[in-house]
């Protein structure tokens, strides 16, 4: 037993040096039934031995330094949510994604005044990525998020190195409730050195800081979490009676967790309750399920293939004059029709006879 105390110690020291020498969150571990905490840690919460503790270097975070969701599933998936202090990155694989990358990070900043009320959110960009993607909509965020236009502040940087600046100052200043960082593609400067920078800010401030990525590819970065965000089909808007047909229900994004020190991979899909200021989690069998039996009905209806295959295959194309929208040269059709269209002599254009000379 003493060895094996011996060897357990001995890994987590390991761990925290990995973790100190990378700057990033490392993997949640169960506290030993004789580790200590730090003395700035209350007793109370110490002395509990079912406690489980994220190792920050030498530090120790509690359950509340992490922010829920709302969502049970993710939650526990993420260990208790996304880390408030911490840098959080949430990416999009295409540009089209933008809109639903930028609803979900506003979503989360919705959960965040919840606690931090009156502290604004600063909002840094490129002049590339604004251009691209647009600004949010002043009447949108008061409606959809609960988001006054005053507590959300835009600061716009001609180059990624200004904003990378701008961004690390922001990062350390309590007086801010989230940072939010937007970058298009996959920049040389947003190395591992920048984000490591980023989130020892975060953390020495106590506040998040996400990272959106717009049509960018996973690389290395000092962000213990990392969320993958495309827009998901809306369902019907439900009423008394049931769906309405032809409706639009709330906005719905597909969640997936990239890269988690916490959690294994997953997918869910989650829908954005703008009314409630929460999150829903939609059943992803039941709304599979509907799509398929929406592909097999569609292809009931219109059994025919759209391109057919060549003449060597199994379903060789349809004669002519069959399928075209107009009729084969030479066909009686194809001359009558000729013959009607041409005006008579008499209507023929001015400008089209001989000209005459002299």
């Amino acid at each position: 037993m003493a060895m094996t105390a011996v060897a357990r110690e001995t890994v987590f020291a390991l761990r925290r040096q990995i973790a100190k020498i990378e700057g990033t969150l490392p993997e949640r571990l169960q506290a030993p039934a004789a580790a200590t905490l730090d003395a700035d840690v209350n007793t109370d919460v110490a002395s509990n031995t079912d406690l489980t503790i994220v190792r920050r270097g030498i530090a120790a975070a509690l359950p509340d330094a992490y922010l829920p969701t709302g969502v049970e599933r993710l939650d526990a998936a993420l260990s208790g949510g996304l880390p408030k202090a911490a840098l959080s990155e949430i990416h999009g694989t295409q540009t089209r994604d933008a809109g639903a990358v930028a609803g979900f990070a506003l979503s989360l900043t919705s959960l965040i005044l919840k606690q931090a009320q009156g502290l604004p959110v600063l909002w840094i960009g490129t002049s590339e990525i604004f251009r691209e993607a647009g600004f949010p909509y002043a009447r949108g965020l008061h409606a959809s998020f609960g988001i006054e236009p005053e507590q959300l502040l835009f600061s716009e940087a001609p180059k990624l190195v200004d904003a990378l600046w701008v961004a690390e100052e922001a990062a350390r200043m309590t007086a801010l409730a989230a940072v939010i960082l937007e970058i298009r593609g996959n920049p040389q400067r947003l190395d591992l050195t920048a984000t490591r920078r980023l989130h020892a800010r975060a953390q020495g401030a106590g506040r998040p800081v996400f990272l959106l990525r717009q049509a960018a590819e996973p690389e290395p970065t000092a962000a213990p979490v990392r969320l993958i965000v495309a827009a998901a089909p809306a369902t019907p808007r439900d009423t008394i009676a049931g769906p309405l047909a032809g409706s639009i229900g709330h906005p719905a994004f597909t969640l997936t967790i990239g890269k988690s020190r916490t959690a294994l991979p997953g997918q869910f899909t989650l829908e954005w309750n703008p009314d409630e200021r929460a999150f829903d989690e939609r059943a992803g069998d039941e709304r599979a399920g509907d799509d398929r039996r929406g592909e097999e009905r569609g292809r009931a209806k219109n059994p025919v293939p759209l391109v057919s295959l060549s003449g060597s295959g199994t379903d060789p194309a349809a004669a002519s004059g069959t399928v075209l929208a107009f009729p084969a040269v030479g066909s009686p059709a194809a001359i009558s029709s000729t013959a009607r269209d041409q005006p008579s002599r008499p209507q023929r254009a001015t400008h089209l006879g001989p000209r005459r000379a002299g």
